[in-house]
């Protein structure tokens, strides 16, 4: 057997929230292109079928789904429409989150930490409670893959909106407890934590403050942000064959920062 032979995914199917745009879009593609047919979620429909013709072009099938995952009903709804279109998933990545508001905790109402906290938290333990059930039930195993963030181990000093770095934190920590729990079923679950990738936001954000894009740069031992692309590789390898002994572990790529 061919070395790369392992990292197929011939016959597997991936469901991703938030799979149009940024390191989502990354993982979709990468996936894919190693096998997998898609069954993804966003809330702009264009995006949507734009990424899902790019899977088509891969020769694989992609099934765009539209929908606010941070919305707990529209996520439910969503999980289910995804297990009627293929109730053989084999993987799931949870993948959407983010800052989004930069208010200090003493402004910050309770509605609007729970509506945080359901984006980047809520949404992936109704997923992880559906679609990974559904894995548990059909007892072929299956890869789970929580991307998280850098920020689940140090907050960023001259930012608010600290909802982020709690729920980055706590998705770990579910992450670790659900592999101990599903270990015994063959379902890993594993987790991604990304540093400073310029996606469509962080390009944004990088041309409104370039001082503080500068300022981040000089933290980083390879004194560059990552790629979308860079996220491809990781996502595939974990969701493979290969890592089948790999549970539990909290993967961290960017650029040497936390170090």
């Amino acid at each position: 057997m061919n070395i790369f032979d392992k990292f197929k995914l011939e016959g597997k199917t991936l469901f991703i929230s938030g799979g149009s745009r940024g390191l989502g879009r990354s993982m979709v593609l990468a996936i894919a292109d190693a096998g997998a047919d898609v069954i993804l979620t966003g809330r702009n429909k264009d995006s949507l079928e734009k990424t899902a013709s790019e899977v088509n072009k891969l020769g694989k099938n992609a099934y765009p789904i539209q929908a606010d995952m941070s919305n707990p009903v529209e996520c439910e709804k969503a999980c289910d429409q995804a297990l009627k279109i293929d109730p053989n998933i084999n993987i799931l990545i949870n993948n959407i989150g983010g800052r989004r508001e930069n208010i200090p905790t003493e402004k910050m109402s309770i509605k609007t930490w729970n509506k945080y906290m359901d984006l980047n938290l809520t949404h992936a333990v109704l997923c992880t409670k559906l679609i990974g059930g559904n894995m548990l039930k059909k007892g072929n195993g299956g890869r789970i893959i929580n991307i998280s963030s850098i920020n689940a181990f140090q907050s960023i000093r001259g930012l608010n909106g600290r909802h982020y770095e709690t729920a980055k934190a706590a998705l770990v920590q579910f992450t670790k407890a659900t592999a101990v729990d599903w270990a015994p079923y063959g379902i890993t679950v594993n987790c991604i934590c990304p540093g400073v990738f310029m996606t469509e936001p962080n390009l944004k954000w990088a041309k409104k403050e370039p001082e503080a894009m500068k300022n981040f740069l000089s933290k980083i031992p390879v004194q560059t942000t990552g790629e979308p692309d860079d996220l491809g590789p990781l996502a595939v390898y974990i969701s493979s064959d290969s890592a089948k002994y790999m549970t539990g572990s909290v993967i961290v790529i960017d650029g040497g920062q936390t170090c």
